[in-house]
């Protein structure tokens, strides 16, 4: 008795399960944008001559004993996405990042003396790191006001939310998104203002590794209470954790993109998606001017 094998069907191909979608990330850039898959990172930025350059490779990682503890792993994680952007810069030259911008740097250099002051005048009191903590974030308000960067930062969220929802295009996605870094902000303050009232307690005169574990402790957890929020997307709680997230992209973060800067994201896009082996092999179309 012999056994025989049936050819595959159209109608079987039809039942087959989708394959699972990629968890995708990204970091607007100036002139472009900048995807994170599982495993690599593709970008693609419009250059001063108006052509779309696309590169992209396999991210690094970082084994340490602690990259899955909770707290730290947020740590690890996103000290793997800041690894990328040396590789980004050297394999597109073209690339302008967030930062890369003169009146970005000034707002961080003034940013920096003020918060300097304000912990000599204030004695390092909760009031004073509070206040400290509100303007730290004067530079990344000041770097998504400048240029394109908020536009490419609609661009990041509607490429990402098209593949997610399997949109045939970006263009009508929303340019609002639960995963944004944005959500990160509120927990980190509240963590940071909960870890320096705790350490005043504890020491009576911390030393500066004291702020710079209070630092990384703080993100740690504002990461965990970021990934609870997306496990539980949809319960009050969640909601009311992102809403701070939500309207600061909504009002500040980012901005409706032109057809040019959502090709610019297309082209992203489409490398991760090659890059990681989710779409049959091929570049995007030849770059074309604006």
């Amino acid at each position: 008795m012999s056994d025989q094998t049936t050819p595959a069907t159209a109608d079987d191909a039809g039942d087959a399960e989708p394959a699972p979608k990629l968890r995708l990330g990204g970091m607007a850039l100036h002139n472009g944008l900048l995807v994170h898959g599982p495993t690599h990172w593709a970008a693609a930025v419009r250059d001063g001559a108006g052509t779309i350059q696309v590169a992209s490779g396999r991210k690094p990682k970082i084994r340490l004993p602690v990259e899955k503890v909770p707290g730290a792993r947020g740590v690890v994680k996103l000290a793997e996405a800041m690894a990328v952007i040396p590789l980004v810069k050297r394999a597109l030259p073209a690339t302008k990042l967030p930062f890369q911008n003169a009146t970005v740097v000034g707002a961080v250099v003034g940013t920096t003396g003020v918060a300097a002051l304000l912990r000599r005048s204030l004695g390092g009191t909760v009031g004073g790191e509070a206040a400290v903590a509100a303007v730290s974030l004067l530079p990344s308000l000041v770097a998504l006001r400048s240029g394109d960067l908020a536009a490419y930062h609609g661009v990041e969220h509607k490429a990402i939310a098209a593949y997610e929802q399997d949109a045939p295009d970006a263009r009508d996605a929303a340019k609002e998104h639960d995963r944004c870094g944005s959500h990160l902000m509120a927990p980190l303050l509240t963590a940071n203002l909960a870890g320096t009232v705790l350490l005043r307690r504890l020491v009576d005169k911390p030393h500066p590794l004291h702020g710079a574990a209070l630092q990384l402790a703080s993100l740690g957890a504002a990461v965990e209470v970021f990934a609870w929020s997306e496990r539980n997307a949809g319960t009050p709680v969640a909601k009311a954790l992102q809403r701070p997230g939500h309207e600061l992209q909504r009002v500040l973060g980012t901005r409706e993109p032109s057809e040019a800067q959502l090709e610019v994201g297309r082209a992203a896009l489409a490398e991760i998606l090659r890059a990681e082996g989710a779409e049959p092999a091929g570049r995007p179309e030849a770059p074309t001017p604006a």
